[in-house]
């Protein structure tokens, strides 16, 4: 008999990712509505669903997400959207006696000035980054919200925490997307226009983690797999997040260049220091996720690249 997967934003990247991964896996049907098919912010919709349904698993990768300049701008819809999706999922499945979850998190939870890299242990050792303090807030509720069904009724919600994501899917709107798919649109637009410089915000200096989304999936599906016993035997009730990583950071300057040279841009790159430049650096420690028997496969050039294709090939429908 199949198991019945409930994947919360499956139409986004890295619900894409988690849903091209989970059709590996035998004898699972995913179910994977759209925005239009279930608003995850209506606390009545999504019980009502998961009462027609009858759900094995949860897979909640669903979030509003942005750049520095769409945090700044949308810090209320950044905090309710993404409280009211993660409150509403993770009760459906304990009123449905759903056992096992799976919950993204967002390595911005850890504090600003945390040490690098990040282990799990620095959780609230500190404040927030100030730039996405509302996004981080609503992740760490939700990180907090598993671990207390978790410790309440015993359930087995598990939770991960990725670098920072990117790859097919992405969002490479102009001013909202992350940095990686607003250079690969910017460099490859100022090529096509022959633009003599581009202007990136801040001063290059930043350090950060990249993770190809689907290598991420990957991740996540092996850590669902786990037996409960041995994951328990790396994480505690206070610390149960398994950071999912590279072990490698680069710094902005360095990303854009590599960008540039896949795209075939020849003009030269401006730094505005009058932009915020974030955290100076997050990078994971991975030692936990590795001591479980899982690795990073995808070098960041190798996933610039195939990400870069896939824009190619979908431009058209996204531009906007």
């Amino acid at each position: 008999m199949s198991e019945i997967f409930f994947l919360a934003g499956g139409s986004g990247m890295v619900g894409s990712a988690l849903a091209r991964r989970l059709k590996n896996e035998t004898n699972v049907e995913i179910i994977a509505p759209t925005h239009s098919e279930l608003d995850l912010t209506n606390q009545a919709a999504v019980q009502d669903y998961f009462k027609q349904h009858n759900f094995t698993q949860v897979y909640f990768a669903a979030a509003l997400v942005g750049s520095i300049h769409a945090n700044n701008t949308y810090p209320a819809e950044f905090i309710y959207q993404n409280l009211m999706m993660e409150c509403n999922v993770i009760h459906a499945a304990h009123q449905a006696g759903i056992e096992k979850l799976l919950f993204l998190a967002a390595s911005c939870v850890y504090p600003k000035l945390a040490q690098q890299p990040m282990s799990e242990e620095v959780l609230l050792r500190g404040p927030f980054e100030p730039t996405n303090e509302p996004y981080a807030a609503a992740k760490l509720a939700g990180m907090k919200l598993c671990e207390s069904y978790n410790r309440q009724y015993g359930h087995d919600y598990r939770i991960v925490m990725p670098a920072s994501l990117y790859g097919p899917g992405d969002n490479f709107h102009l001013e909202n997307a992350h940095v990686i798919p607003g250079l690969i649109r910017r460099f490859h637009e100022a090529r096509h226009n022959n633009d003599p410089t581009i202007s990136i915000w801040g001063s290059g200096n930043p350090r950060r983690e990249f993770m190809y989304v689907d290598d991420m999936a990957d991740a996540c599906v092996y850590i669902m797999d786990l037996p409960k016993a041995k994951l328990e035997g790396a994480t505690s009730a206070q610390i149960s997040q398994i950071n999912i990583g590279t072990d490698e950071d680069c710094s902005i300057a360095e990303l854009a260049s590599t960008i540039r040279n896949i795209v075939g841009y020849t003009g030269e790159i401006v730094f505005d220091t009058s932009k915020p430049d974030g955290m100076m650096r997050k990078l994971l420690d991975t030692a936990k996720l590795k001591s479980l028997g899982w690795q990073s496969a995808v070098p960041l050039e190798q996933g610039l690249k195939e990400t870069y294709f896939w824009f190619m090939e979908n431009q058209n429908r996204l531009r906007s």
